[in-house]
């Protein structure tokens, strides 16, 4: 099978992993002496109750669709999806790929009182400690990028410096390897890793797999209040949404439709 958009990433962000020297033991006790989290995965618990939560992501361009909002103001941008009723914010911190930054991430972070996660590719323990030190609330561990040896190590590093985990799915065997990692905040992936397609009956099929306790997050092809809607049915307490936010002709109003759903 022809490499995926996930394999090459993943391959540069193991490469700069293997050529981190730094020592691991010093980024853990730096990582620990942080302030608080926010509380990421309480705060998509609390706000469920009422309606549909959103993640809502500050993503500047992506692979498949190159530049979405190149320019954007991170700051700016965070207040808007304060004032608008969001509950947590995710912000791509990779570079290369999707133009994001640590930068962007603080920036957000600091203008705001959301929680957020950093939404990179997670391969290894030094990356887990910058998330924290960055002032990351919560971490994305994708179980398609790790060995379940890796999720289980990662994700046990990350609840003991106080961070959240969201493990990232696409399927049933994806699912058994998030539980087994201890995951309780699961997000399922609609976007299919070698056509980029939205396959939206996956969110509603794996929904119904999750054990109760689980808080379900739907990501990747959330377009509009109509879709919302038929994942909020679902079970899901939650959806990520970056594209259709950051090229929406008002924001707010985008953003409001997925809290009505």
């Amino acid at each position: 099978m022809a490499a995926t958009y996930l394999d090459r990433i993943v391959a540069h962000h193991r490469s700069r992993a293997a050529a981190d020297d730094r020592n691991l033991e010093a980024l853990i006790d730096a990582a620990s002496s942080q302030p608080a989290p926010r509380g990421f995965r309480a705060a998509l618990e609390r706000d469920s109750v009422a309606h549909l939560a959103v993640i809502a992501e500050i993503k500047r361009r992506s692979p498949s669709k190159g530049d979405l909002y190149p320019h954007l103001d991170p700051a700016e941008i965070a207040v808007t999806y304060q004032s608008c009723g969001a509950t947590c914010m995710s912000v791509l911190t990779d570079e290369p790929h999707f133009g994001g930054s640590v930068t962007d991430l603080q920036s957000a972070r600091d203008a705001c009182r959301l929680p957020v996660i950093r939404k990179d590719f997670t391969v290894g323990p030094r990356d887990v400690c910058d998330a924290r030190i960055m002032g990351a609330d919560c971490v994305l561990l994708i179980a398609a990028a790790l060995s379940p040896a890796e999720l289980c190590e990662l994700h046990a590093l990350a609840t003991q410096l106080g961070l959240d985990v969201l493990v990232e799915i696409h399927d049933e065997k994806e699912l058994e390897v998030a539980l087994a990692a201890d995951a309780s905040l699961v997000g399922v992936n609609q976007r299919d890793l070698v056509t980029f397609q939205v396959d939206h009956e996956r969110a509603l099929r794996m929904a119904s797999l999750m054990p109760r306790g689980v808080v379900r997050v739907a990501e990747s092809g959330v377009r509009n209040g109509d879709d919302a809607a038929s994942l909020r049915r679902a079970g899901y307490h939650a959806v990520l949404v970056g594209e259709s936010l950051v090229t929406s002709t008002d924001t707010c109003a985008s953003l409001k439709a997925l809290l009505v759903a």
